[in-house]
């Protein structure tokens, strides 16, 4: 997402290309071969960038997983708002321009970005038919998505949705409130949708988690003003660091990946030192008793 520039239409550099193959070298070197793109992102120029480092590197697209998303309309001169768009003629035409950015002949996976109030599941069914047929896609999943928007889905779509994509993180932790709020009134207006964290493991969905670093919010980013819950949280972060004779990001990490539904972290960050820090993450075994000291942390209140 920050490869490529601002968000604005000024054309890549080659500083921006460096960037880019700084960023690829450091996650291929622990291990990470799957890339995660959106049509959106930087306004395209982060797709460009992949596609300029595949022209300089023949043979690197054969190594990697490409993932794209597309459904989200940015605002441009004139408009007032951004817009989600599931259409049939807007999902095929971003693929195209994906496939023409990147530079490839397909994408191993695409989502569906954001939830669009006006889709009708029957146009995005044919859209996604024909981008298998053509070849264009091998693999669909949706982002930000509940189990009923994704039941409504699979309901006409003949191709299996494989992953929801969704903002979780040390710091994003109501998908996990959600499973204490049953019956709970105090919680009632708990806005992650329940049941979406075991329609997915049930269906096998594989879960993606999206700001998974929480913007190093416990991991080396200043504190000053921070409330009283990140502050101890970041602290006891460092401490299993420390204690594990590894990364505050490794740590964050290995508290999602420590939960039985599989999930994948998509790193967001760009620097190579800080993608180099996520390297072993996989590898760290927290406790339940440690697991479940971070997230009371963060909740900053008890359990009930």
């Amino acid at each position: 997402m920050g490869l490529g520039g601002g968000w604005d239409h000024e054309p890549v550099t080659a500083e921006n290309i460096k960037q880019g193959h700084e960023a690829l070298d450091a996650a291929l070197s622990i291990g990470i071969n799957f890339f995660d793109h959106a049509d959106i992102y930087t306004r395209g120029k982060a797709e460009k960038v992949f596609g300029q480092i595949f022209r300089e590197r023949p043979g690197l697209r054969d190594e990697i997983i490409l993932q794209s998303k597309c459904g989200i309309r940015l605002m441009e001169p004139g408009d007032i708002t951004n817009m989600f768009d599931f259409s049939k003629e807007h999902i095929l035409s971003s693929v195209d321009g994906t496939l023409s950015r990147l530079g490839t002949e397909y994408i191993d996976i695409l989502l569906l970005h954001r939830p669009d109030p006006l889709m009708d599941p029957e146009e995005v069914a044919e859209a996604l038919r024909q981008l298998k047929a053509a070849g264009k896609v091998r693999h669909f999943g949706v982002s930000n998505m509940s189990a009923a928007q994704i039941k409504l889905l699979v309901t006409y779509c003949d191709e299996p949705f494989i992953v929801n994509q969704l903002h979780m993180s040390l710091a994003k932790i109501s998908w996990v409130d959600a499973v204490l709020s049953v019956n709970r009134e105090q919680w009632k207006d708990l806005t992650f949708p329940e049941g979406t964290i075991e329609y997915c493991r049930a269906g096998n969905i594989q879960l993606q988690a999206w700001g998974p670093l929480a913007q190093g919010l416990f991991s080396g980013r200043p504190l000053e003003g921070q409330p009283e819950n990140v502050v101890n949280t970041a602290a006891r972060v460092q401490a299993l660091a420390d204690e594990k004779n590894t990364t505050p990001e490794a740590i964050v990490l290995a508290w999602l990946m420590t939960h039985p539904a599989a999930i994948q972290p998509v790193i967001g960050t760009v620097n190579p030192l800080r993608i180099a820090a996520c390297g072993g993450a996989d590898k760290i075994e927290l406790s339940r008793k440690e697991w479940y000291e971070l997230y009371v942390s963060s909740r900053g209140e008890k359990l009930p």
